[in-house]
């Protein structure tokens, strides 16, 4: 089981970093014309516009939370005055509204890929596998939560935190931070990096073209005639 778990936490991490990264630039070099989107909208728009709304700013409130939430060390937040019981709490109140908001808009857009018989037919395996594997991946994080709420002091966010900031600066001792973690919250990390191992492979690498430049550019000029 020691085994395992330096295997899946210690591991495993840096090899679905490694693919995501590489693989995106691989993909980007080599295949430019699947780097996009595949929208469904033309094929049926209904419900489309609100589960997509749903999710995507669910899911980018989610990892906005997970970087902060993980990556800042307990001195930072103590300095500005958030005891680690009152981070647990925000981060759990915070989880579950962008969880619920996220899953009920995947929730829509599953439903739209396997039972309308257009956009199923022109749906890949790995569309489908990557919207049921975020759906899982939410639904194990909306289960943390009562269990974070039960250890209200924190201990399994320290832990949690502590185990990703020796990952992302590359410090020992990181997969045995997750020893004493309940099997949740291990299945929930397993995903959550296996998303990132299979990013490159899926349409998921338009988030790496996301439009930013639209919020600073000037209105449209039109010459009259």
């Amino acid at each position: 089981m020691d085994y395992l778990n330096t295997l899946l936490f210690g591991y495993y991490p840096y090899v679905a970093i490694s693919v995501f990264f590489i693989g995106s630039l691989a993909r980007y070099d080599r295949d430019q014309y699947t780097w996009r989107t595949g929208s469904s909208q033309l094929l049926r728009a209904k419900e489309l516009r609100l589960g997509s709304n749903l999710f995507h700013i669910g899911i980018l409130l989610l990892f906005v939370g997970h970087f902060v939430g993980l990556l800042t060390p307990p001195s930072v937040y103590h300095a500005l005055g958030l005891s680690t019981s009152a981070k647990q709490i925000l981060a759990v109140v915070a989880g579950g509204v962008f969880g619920s908001v996220c899953l009920r808009g995947i929730l829509i857009l599953i439903r739209r890929r396997l039972t309308d018989p257009r956009i199923r037919a022109t749906s890949s395996r790995m569309d489908i596998f990557i919207l049921l594997l975020i759906g899982v991946q939410l639904l194990l994080g909306l289960m943390t939560l009562p269990i974070s709420m039960y250890h209200y002091d924190g201990a399994n966010m320290l832990l949690l935190g502590e185990w990703a900031q020796r990952i992302v600066t590359f410090r020992s001792g990181a997969a045995e931070q997750l020893c004493e973690i309940g099997l949740i919250f291990k299945a929930h990390l397993f995903l959550g990096q296996t998303l990132f191992l299979v990013f490159p492979f899926s349409r998921l690498v338009h988030v790496w073209s996301v439009p930013l430049g639209y919020i600073s550019r000037p209105y449209q000029v039109v010459r009259r005639r």
